[in-house]
């Protein structure tokens, strides 16, 4: 039996591991491109369904989701998601640089008191899909802030505290 690969996104403010994910939003760009929107949300429900458990009652946000996944996926703008905490990326495999970095990241995000979802993305798959060429790279609010080195402490106050606004 092949391996299932699971890839966590957000719904309704919370991460979810889905399975297969990254063949569904393959199949459904190379076939449903330029197609209205609820039919692709229905496809990507359709489709993922299969492999995944969704609660009826959560459809909805998991419709959403999933077509924010695959709008990521064929690099169309997102609105900004006013709705659910600031979203915080460490990109790297986890080397001493990529740790401080999330280190660093914590002690600011208590400092200022910011409500924030961090996240270390060490797997080199999912870091290829943010075209980053170097590690630590820093990801905040979807829009890569740093590659190839840690900022320094006061410039990543300066970016939380501005993306508190």
């Amino acid at each position: 039996m092949p391996e299932r690969e699971v890839t966590q996104i957000m719904v309704g403010g919370h991460r979810i591991g889905i399975i297969d994910l990254k063949p569904a939003l393959e199949e459904v760009a190379r076939d449903f491109a330029g197609r209205p929107e609820a039919e692709i949300k229905a496809t990507l429900m359709k489709r993922l369904g299969r492999s995944n458990y969704i609660v009826e009652k959560a459809r909805a946000g998991y419709e959403e989701a999933f077509y924010r996944e695959y709008r990521k996926f064929v690099g169309e703008p997102l609105p900004d998601d006013p709705s659910g905490p600031l979203q915080i990326k460490v990109l790297g495999p986890g080397c001493p640089e990529c740790d401080r970095l999330e280190r660093d990241l914590m002690a600011i995000m208590a400092e200022l008191s910011l409500p924030a979802d961090l996240e270390h993305v060490r797997d080199i798959k999912q870091i290829a899909c943010y075209g980053v060429m170097g590690s630590p790279a820093l990801v905040i609010g979807g829009k890569v802030m740093a590659v190839g080195r840690v900022p320094s402490k006061s410039q990543l106050k300066q970016w939380l505290a501005a993306s508190r606004r």
